[in-house]
């Protein structure tokens, strides 16, 4: 999978940041004793990670974790002490000003917390806003402006300020102005962190509907696991400037690299995050049969029927014979446990697991969910 940014061995500290005093934290020198005797506070230490074109890539730890000063070394609003990182092929330490200016008027948008709207300009303005600095002329960035507040379900409130919106139409706001651009890379600091439970949830939901519109490459910063896990493609946990883990949700829960991630993921619903097909199972019995050619004879398992590509057909079932796949009880990859209880409950047989070209990725039967329920899948 092509990478869209690198992160490679990444330093940053703040007070001294001496090559010796990066030295001394590479050693395992005691973070508190290097602050009482130098100052120096190490916000990310050696942090690596690869971060693939179009997913919603989220960086999670608290406070002080240091993901945040991550974030702005990735637009390079904050310099590393040491390391590099590389976005869309490029060395950040190696652009000029003007190439750096470039890469964030083009490449990049940024969706703060604080929603960081002008309170005098009326929404469409705020929308246009990176436009304007980009010195498109009026009429163009007001349609590009216009386009992206549709996008998030503001066009009829295009002439009002601000202050006569909600906290969620502001962050929509905030969320147009970055759209307006049309950026491949969009960074998102705590960005939903300041709504309420609903509408961040809403917000959510627009984020995940804006990306399977049109795939960007998301780096999304938060302190809630619950927000990572349903939004993020992969997950990066973060504790005291140190990388802990990167990986999808379901692996960090169950391959966790230590007790401090296994810590992060001791209240949540292991039935929320698996989805089917991490536990999906060969059938005991699957036959690869084209269309119109005649069915053999089955014994007294059910018999799952695919064709060539191993799309499902249908199901051969002991006791009553063919059923087309189009009345069989069948589960979409990416299902969470949770949803799919119900189905399997109710199936006389292991239920099928498809993909989005309907092709069998395996069966799920009742003690397949509970053990995965348990953690034992």
């Amino acid at each position: 999978m092509h990478s869209e940014i690198s992160i490679k061995s990444v330093w940053k500290l703040f007070g001294d940041s001496s090559p010796e005093l990066i030295a001394q934290f590479r050693s395992g020198t005691d973070p508190e004793q290097l602050h009482a005797s130098h100052g120096v506070r190490a916000a990310v230490r050696d942090v690596s990670m690869e971060i693939h074109s179009g997913e919603i890539f989220v960086v999670m730890g608290l406070s002080g974790s240091g993901k945040s000063t991550l974030l702005r070394m990735l637009n390079g609003l904050i310099s590393p002490c040491e390391g590099e990182v590389i976005v869309q092929g490029q060395s950040l330490k190696a652009m000029t000003a003007r190439q750096m200016a470039a890469l964030r008027r083009h490449q990049m948008a940024m969706v703060f917390q604080s929603f960081a709207l002008f309170p005098h300009r009326s929404v469409l303005d705020n929308a246009a806003f990176g436009l304007e600095v980009a010195g498109l002329p009026r009429k163009a960035r007001h349609d590009r402006a216009m386009q992206a507040l549709e996008r998030v379900g503001l066009a009829t409130e295009a002439r009002k300020r601000p202050r006569e919106l909600s906290g969620g139409m502001q962050q929509r706001v905030g969320l147009a102005r970055a759209l307006a651009l049309d950026p491949p890379i969009l960074l998102m600091d705590e960005a939903f962190s300041a709504l309420d439970p609903l509408i961040r949830k809403d917000m959510q939901d627009l984020l995940l509907d804006l990306q399977s519109e049109h795939r960007r490459t998301v780096v999304f910063i938060s302190h809630d696991l619950d927000e990572a896990i349903r939004i993020g493609d992969r997950i990066a946990l973060m504790h005291s400037g140190l990388l802990l883990q990167c990986d999808t949700a379901q692996r960090l829960l169950h391959n966790p690299a230590s007790d401090a991630v296994r810590r992060f993921f001791r209240d949540v619903d292991v039935a929320s995050v698996l989805t089917v097909e991490a536990i999906a199972q060969p059938p005991l019995q699957q036959l690869i049969c084209e269309l119109g050619e005649p069915l053999p004879d089955h014994g007294d398992v059910t018999v799952y029927v695919t064709d060539r590509l191993h799309r499902l057909r249908g199901v051969l079932r002991a006791d009553s014979g063919w059923v087309d796949v189009g009345v069989v009880s069948t589960l979409s990859a990416g299902t969470s446990v949770k949803d799919a209880t119900d189905v399997v409950a109710k199936s006389p047989d292991p239920v099928p697991v498809l993909d989005d070209e309907r092709r069998l990725l395996g069966v799920i039967t009742p003690r397949q969910l509970l053990l995965s329920m348990e953690g034992g899948g």
